[in-house]
């Protein structure tokens, strides 16, 4: 089984395991299904790195814990975060805290397959400084008001009380938000978030 190709999926619906495992296995994907997080975490020690698809409402352990523990034990392992309607504000802590992308419940096969490419990209970057200046030199390219309203996606406030909180029209806020995601080069929201959890990373690892 070759490591850098290999995708971990936990999730406690087996539907849910077993077609986006056929999915990955057809497009060349070595897979692994694992019914809970605390199955997964029980033989962390001995599983082969690769790629995370962690679903964030399971029983016993949920994906936010899963994924906190997985940084306290040092596993290097992207995690992207499957999440069902209305779990934006619980994956953008999900982001705060390392993974590389979110999905929201149904998704394209395509946005699956892009995100997974972008976990074992990270997993052959090892210079993080060099990702985190490329974040900050993004960030700086944005107005003063572009990033107020990128501070409070980060935060997973939706764009009424960004509207709100800033005394400006919820319009107003889509205007910037689609000019700043222009300027980051981001397709979703989760890449915008990317870069300003990458550029929050570094500072908090200055010394």
């Amino acid at each position: 089984m070759d490591g850098q190709r290999l995708v971990h999926i936990i999730d406690d619906e087996d539907s849910v395991r077993n077609s986006i495992g056929f999915m990955l296995r057809t497009t060349g994907y070595a897979v692994r299904l694992w019914p809970s997080g605390a199955a997964f975490l029980r033989e962390l020690r001995t599983v082969e790195p690769g790629c995370v698809l962690l679903d964030i409402r399971m029983p016993e352990i949920d994906g936010l814990q899963v994924q906190q523990l997985l940084n306290e034990r040092g596993a290097a392992m992207p995690v992207i975060v499957l999440t069902g309607h209305g779990d934006v504000a619980i994956a953008v802590k999900a982001m705060r805290g390392g993974a590389v992308d979110f999905l929201e419940k149904p998704f394209e096969a395509d946005r699956l397959l892009n995100a997974i490419d972008k976990a074992f990209e990270r997993m052959r970057e090892s210079n993080g400084a060099s990702r985190t200046d490329a974040a900050r030199t993004q960030l700086a390219n944005l107005s003063a008001r572009e990033r107020e309203v990128l501070d409070g996606l980060a935060a997973g406030f939706p764009n009424k009380t960004i509207a709100y909180d800033l005394g400006i029209s919820p319009r107003t806020v889509e205007v910037h938000r689609a000019n700043l995601m222009q300027k980051l080069g981001a397709r979703s929201l989760s890449e915008a978030l990317r870069v300003t959890f990458t550029a929050e990373m570094g500072e908090i690892q200055r010394p």
